[in-house]
């Protein structure tokens, strides 16, 4: 609002002219200055209350046995990914449960998780459904994003700001969250079989400045993300207590783990075993992550290693109906508002899968089908006055066109 003459602000004393923006009180007036000088002390005391105020990790920690039964509701299948993730998260936080009274001279590191399988096999599906039943921030990043300082890119440290958000920006929270690092496996190292003329900004480098994060280490976190720059304030969050899950698809690791088992040698000295050869992943270890590109410190602070198979059909039929968000039973659910019952038959599922299976998609490639097929039955149906429908596999054909 435009000011009256013989204006001055109660707190500088400036005179305040012309145009100026300012805020009337009942015996005072504050002028543009002094409102955005009060505005970055109300900031910069909000993330000094956030560093330093107390907070308690206020949910029951299940046991292993538990925790897996609460993953068995939203991920089906996965039986060794589901307790090797659940004895990892159980052992993270009960050791931050227990810090506080443990005056023990025994410091008890935290597992970091590396889960390796193809896309659509429910890898980011399980870090959130955790998340999910710890009720800590979580937060995803993608590993491809990030390149070594000085390149166009984003900062490693950058990670951390999505974590901050998610939790508000209460540091200490931030601190016991989890943060899901996806497509790590884009970042392996060149080798001297893929030599490139151009450096290796978005590889080796990455990983070096992924070791500090992963280990533990108070980082200077810029609240907004992306680049650091000089003249940025930035938010201090310790890394020690963040648990960090890693995932990625690693084609081709299946011939790295083949050739280390020598699966093809013919001898005596051929260790007497028998080896599943149509799922190779199940024998993973940190030296095929090492062979694969990489560097041995990233593989270190990935203790935990487990895997995640394909999806076959029976799999695949179930997580179209078991799951309690099963992809079925929200469709029937979101027709239920309209006063429809909907239903599908056993020859549609079966087609759904199939289809899936077929293009190579995974779980995740059932909701693009299902969508593909349920659009004009969204359409059309809520207006068409029927309160039963059934969906069969010659409708859904016809919706995928063939």
């Amino acid at each position: 609002m435009p000011p009256k003459r013989n204006l001055y602000c109660s707190f500088c004393a400036r005179p305040i002219r012309g145009n100026e923006f300012h805020v009337n009180g009942i015996d005072g007036i504050i002028c543009e200055n002094c409102i955005e000088a009060a505005c970055e002390l109300l900031k910069d005391y909000r993330t000094q209350l956030g560093k330093h105020k107390k907070s308690e990790l206020k949910f029951k920690l299940l046991k292993p046995i538990e925790i897996k039964e609460k993953l068995d509701e939203y991920v089906i299948g996965q039986e060794e990914a589901k307790k090797v993730i659940s004895v990892a998260v159980y052992n993270h936080y009960k050791r931050l449960l227990h810090a506080a009274q443990d005056n023990n001279d025994v410091e008890i590191e935290k597992s970091n998780i590396m889960l390796v399988g193809e896309t659509g096999t429910g890898k980011t599906l399980l870090a959130r459904t955790i998340a999910r039943l710890l009720d800590v921030p979580f937060c995803i990043a993608d590993a491809t994003v990030f390149t070594e300082a000085g390149y166009v890119g984003e900062d490693v440290e950058s990670i951390l700001s999505r974590l901050l958000q998610a939790a508000d920006y209460d540091v200490e929270k931030a601190e016991r969250g989890i943060v899901f690092i996806d497509e790590i496996d884009k970042i392996a190292r060149k080798g001297a079989d893929n030599p490139s003329i151009t450096r290796d900004v978005s590889g080796e480098g990455v990983q070096q400045a992924m070791l500090k994060l992963l280990e533990g280490a108070t980082v200077n976190v810029p609240p907004e993300g992306g680049r650091k720059h000089p003249e940025q304030k930035f938010i201090v969050v310790n890394t020690q207590n963040i648990l960090f899950i890693a995932s990625g698809a690693f084609n081709q690791m299946d011939k790295i783990i083949a050739e280390r088992l020598n699966t093809n040698r013919i001898g005596y000295n051929q260790e007497n075993r028998v080896l599943d050869k149509n799922n190779m992943m199940q024998y993973i270890t940190a030296q095929d992550l090492k062979m694969f590109g990489l560097i041995p410190e990233l593989c270190g602070r990935f203790p935990m290693i487990t895997y995640l198979s394909s999806l076959d059909k029976e799999a695949l039929k179930r997580i179209l109906l078991e799951p309690r968000n099963a992809l079925i039973k929200q469709y029937e659910r979101l027709f239920i508002f309209d006063g429809i019952n909907l239903s599908f038959s056993e020859d549609a599922i079966d087609y759904v899968v199939d289809k899936t299976i077929e293009l190579k998609l995974g779980a995740r490639g059932l909701r693009s089908i299902m969508e593909r097929i349920m659009t004009n039955a969204m359409y059309e149906f809520p207006s068409s006055g029927r309160n039963k429908i059934e969906i069969d596999k010659a409708y859904a054909v016809t919706q995928m066109g063939g």
